[in-house]
Formats: C-alpha cells, structure tokens, sequence
C-alpha cells in the first residue's frame, strides 16, 4: 500500500478542536521547522508523500454568522500550502509533495509555471490535487460575485485542464534544448511553440516559459464524490482521493469509478484509490482506547458540525433536523458528495433527514488499536480495492511518529509498505512506467510530433 501524510498549512484541520491538545504543533503552522520535522519524519517511514489540503476561502456560515472560524481556530488561518513545498523538497530526497489547488485560485498559466518550476526543483517529485473550490468567500475573494454553481464549476474546470496540458505537454518538444555554445543557440526555436488557446473561459497565448520538467504534467489527484465529479475523476486523475466508512462502501466507490473508467475507454486499473484514515497506537487495546478516549476530550462538537456544513454550503444550525437529505441535495452547491454518500448508504425506500446525519458526522475515520491489528485492518481495506492511505492527522506530528515507530515495521514484515524506496519521479514510484502521462491520458492529445523521451 501507500500512505500519505495528510495535511494543510493551518491551526485545525479534519479533527476539529484538537488544536487545543498541548503535543499539537498545528499551532506552529507558520514556523518552517514544524515542516522540515514532519516531511523527515515522513521520509523515514518510507512514506509516498505529503498531501496538503488548502481552502483559498472561509466556509459558510454557521447560525448566520462567519465567527466561528476566528473564533474556534476553524481551518483559520490558512498558509498557502505552496509556499512549504521547496523548503520540504531540499529537506528530503524521495518523498513526493501533492498540492491542492482549484482554477478560481490561478490563472492557468500561472499555475503551470509554478507547478513546472516545482517539478524541476524536486526532480519530478510534485503532485496536484485538482479541486473546484465550493467556497463561496473563496470565489469573492478573487473577484467573483459569488459561488459558481456546481456542476459549471466542473465545466470550467475542464478547460483549465486544457490549458495547463497545452502548456505543459505542448509549448516544447523533447529535444528544444540544445545547448549549443558554439553557435550560441541555447534552444531550437521551431521546437518550442506558442499554443493560442481561446475558449469559453479562458485565453492564453503561451509558450510556457518553464522548459519540460521531468514528469511534464505533475502526478494527478482528484476527490470529487458527486456524478460530475467522479466522472470528471475518471476522466484525468491517476489517484482519488476517498473517505468511505468502511471497506464494503469503499469498494463499491471503486467499482463504481472502475465502471465509468471503463465507460470512457479508460483501463480501469490505471485508477489508484487512497482512503482518508487516522490511527490511535497502544501496546495493547486497553491503551490505544483510553488514548482514544483521552483524544476526543479535545475534541469539538459544534466545530465539527460546522466544518461539515461549510464544505456543503449548508448551515446545519438553521436547519430543521426532520428536513429530508434528499431536498438538501437540490439545493447544496458546496461538496454534494458527502450527503450522497450517506443517501446511497440506507436502505431501499428510506428518506434519512438531517436528524440521521448525527452518527454518520461522528466518523471520525479512525483507526484504534494495536499495530497488529491496525494491520488487519489495513489488509481488509487493501482487499477492498484500496490501494493507498492519506493519513489524517489528530497530533502533529505524534499520530505519524506513534504509526511509523510502531505500525510500519508490521506492516513491512507483512509486505504492506515499502522498505526502500523505487527510484524516479513521484508517478513512476507509485505507477510504475515512465515518467509522463501515458497515451490513454486526455493531456496526450496536445503533445506536438516529437521523439518522446522516457
């Protein structure tokens, strides 16, 4: 399997609350030691990467009000996560950076360059977590008049893809660079091309500035739960991002993906699944329990009922518990996902309310117990058709030290994790093949007539 720390530039992240605990360095998220710290310790448990979150914007408001975010240290404040990768990178060798970024927050070009500049810097180690933002603070912070509705936020989407696979597969080919002192011609100037791109949402007139980095394109994420949005996934990214309750919902959500793979003539084993899991470690059950137990006193109720809803577009403290889910759906133009997730769960003829969300807003994801058990565990959800874990911090670093000191070497003796790293860029030590994106990637397309180098 894979892990990935999983992560983001603020005071409180999934956990809710847990800030407060006095081992949580959450609250140095500005000091760039607590980064070098986690990316190190991340590397020697032989971890894929760090995988950080972003919010360019608040969430919606809770009973009419934004104040809970200040006031409860509500994923406020947000670094960008950017700004952290080339201090990591110089830090480490192997480990891999996925960054999340949505189209609201860049223009395309500026995205490519930055996102190219990073590949050449970290010799090929650079991941992106494609997002369309359901922040509607997020989109008026750039200039928006509010939040765009859902499914058009996909649309928009597309074309940036566009853009940036323009950029990135089309401005040079291969060999462009021929570095001729004698003649004094650094690049061949009918290999390198400008791409003219003019669409719905987006002009630009490139080339990119950044010659080729070694993976071109960076590894591809993506997290949507939505119909769109998975098939958006199914569409361009390599892993996707899920946070299933179990491993029987987890392997339906991998056969679902695998299914509409296959529908747009995708292989559907070129997908890779990554499960959103936590993990408490004790020596025995009776220990990680009551470390469990001693965790959740930290944690906070309302926060949490917040941070749900924000990512929806729904203030759960305005509406009426007996409302039924299905309603809520139609008018969500946040994360439908979660809320679809749950509706697909109860059986044939049910109509949950909000009332039945208590239970499933409660999961917590998490994992408690013994490293050989939390192994089983592990194997159970690998059975499933997970191949991978972004690992949701409850203390930073404490949960990835207490896993990776006790939890790792099972899981190596078991053949579930790496004991040394493969060589190459971030794409070939988690898929194998080259360093591009392969042929049947829709970035292929606008690849120009060249010898291709792999």
């Amino acid at each position: 399997m894979k892990f990935n720390v999983f992560t983001m530039n603020t005071v409180s992240h999934v956990n809710q609350g847990i800030w407060r605990h006095p081992e949580n360095k959450t609250v140095l998220h500005n000091e760039l030691e607590t980064w070098i710290e986690l990316a190190q310790l991340a590397e020697r448990g032989r971890f894929d990467a760090i995988f950080l979150a972003d919010g360019a914007g608040l969430g919606g408001d809770f009973g009419g009000s934004w104040d809970i975010y200040p006031e409860r240290g509500l994923m406020f404040p947000i670094g960008d996560p950017l700004m952290l990768v080339p201090a990591m990178v110089q830090a480490t060798e192997h480990l891999g950076f996925i960054y999340t970024s949505a189209p609201i927050q860049h223009p395309p070009y500026s995205f490519a360059r930055s996102a190219a500049t990073l590949d050449h810097l970290s010799r090929g180690r650079i991941g992106w977590n494609i997002v369309t933002n359901a922040s509607a603070n997020a989109h008026r912070n750039v200039g928006l008049n509010g939040l765009i509705e859902h499914d058009k936020r996909y649309t928009i989407a597309e074309e940036y893809l566009e853009v940036v696979y323009k950029l990135w597969e089309g401005s040079w080919d291969d060999d462009a660079i021929v570095r001729d002192v004698a003649n004094g011609v650094y690049a061949n100037p009918s290999m390198v091309h400008k791409i003219d791109h003019v669409g719905e949402f987006f002009r630009c007139e490139g080339p990119l500035q950044v010659a080729p980095s070694p993976q071109r394109t960076p590894m591809l994420f993506q997290a949507g739960g939505s119909d769109v949005g998975r098939n958006f996934g199914v569409r361009h990214a390599e892993g996707i991002f899920v946070m299933s309750d179990t491993p029987a919902d987890a392997a339906r959500v991998v056969q679902d993906m695998r299914a509409r793979a296959s529908a747009v003539g995708r292989a559907p084993e070129t997908l890779q699944f990554f499960q959103g899991l936590t993990f408490v470690v004790g020596s025995t059950m009776k220990e990680a329990e009551e470390k469990a137990a001693a965790l959740d006193e930290y944690l906070d109720p309302v926060a949490a009922m917040a941070y749900r809803g924000g990512f929806m577009g729904i203030d759960f403290a305005t509406v009426d518990p007996d409302t039924p889910l299905k309603e809520l759906i139609k008018a969500a133009d946040g994360i439908q996902g979660p809320l679809k997730l749950f509706i697909d769960k109860q059986p044939a003829g049910a109509n949950p309310t909000v009332r039945d969300l208590s239970a499933f807003f409660g999961a917590k994801y998490r994992v408690v117990g013994t490293p050989e058990s939390i192994a089983d565990e592990l194997d159970e959800w690998a059975s499933a058709g997970i191949d991978g874990i972004n690992m949701i911090s409850i203390i930073t670093p404490g949960t990835y030290r207490d896993f990776i000191d006790h939890v790792v070497p099972v899981l190596q003796d078991r053949g579930l994790i790496k004991r040394e790293y493969a060589p190459g860029t971030l794409r070939e030590k988690l898929f194998g093949g080259g360093p591009r994106l392969p042929e049947w990637h829709p970035a292929a397309q606008y690849r120009t007539t060249r010898k291709v180098v792999v």
